[in-house]
């Protein structure tokens, strides 16, 4: 699996709702981490969609190291 530039050195604490759907950005480019806004467009990436299973809040990977995507693995300290 290719993965992403870094796009930070800590994860994003987000607010995911039951049953909406998220695009995580698997390239590091988006001006919009830790959401896809586009930018991979002409390579060879594709953001990661995620379908939230319960309301919580996540932690969501910043640095495109992690085993886990969308979510932290600790990649970033490793």
């Amino acid at each position: 699996m290719i993965k992403g530039q870094k796009a930070g050195s800590e994860p994003i604490a987000v607010d995911l709702v039951e049953g909406k759907t998220y695009a995580w950005c698997a390239c590091g480019k988006s001006k919009n981490q830790p959401f896809c806004d586009g930018s991979h467009k002409s390579s060879e990436f594709n953001p990661v969609i995620y379908k939230a299973e319960e309301t919580k809040k996540a932690f969501l990977c910043a640095c495109k190291q992690t085993n886990n995507r969308p979510f932290c693995d600790g990649s970033h300290s490793k």
